[in-house]
């Protein structure tokens, strides 16, 4: 049984920061791609950040509209992704998704709230 457990979510000021958590049990975590996808209300669902599995070198990529703020890592021993955002917007509004991929397979947290107000 796989299982992904999200946390961190909330209000947070324009400005501010917040860090997110995926706890992943149930896969071969250091064999695992992670992500962090976002989906804002009437928008698709976009990737943040991703990690290849760290057998695969643990490559690190952000689409450009966070680069500089946001930070993505893991814990292969914990089997957590984390998302550290700083200098928060109002754009970066969204429900979080982390996603972990083993062996071809798409495996999705139950999803977090990040609101940003002024």
């Amino acid at each position: 049984q796989v299982q992904l457990v999200e946390s961190g979510g909330g209000s947070v000021q324009v400005g501010g920061s917040t860090k997110l958590s995926c706890v992943a049990s149930g896969v071969a975590f250091r064999w695992s791609d992670v992500a962090w996808f976002r989906q804002a209300a009437g928008k698709e669902r976009e990737l943040v950040a991703g990690i290849s599995a760290t057998t695969a070198g643990g490559t690190i990529k952000y689409v450009d509209s966070v680069k500089g703020r946001f930070t993505i890592s893991r814990d292969d021993t914990m089997t957590t992704v984390y998302l550290e955002m700083n200098s928060l917007k109002p754009e970066d509004t969204a429900v979080y998704y982390c996603l972990v991929r083993w062996n071809d397979r798409d495996y999705w947290g139950q999803g977090t709230r990040v609101t940003v107000s002024a």
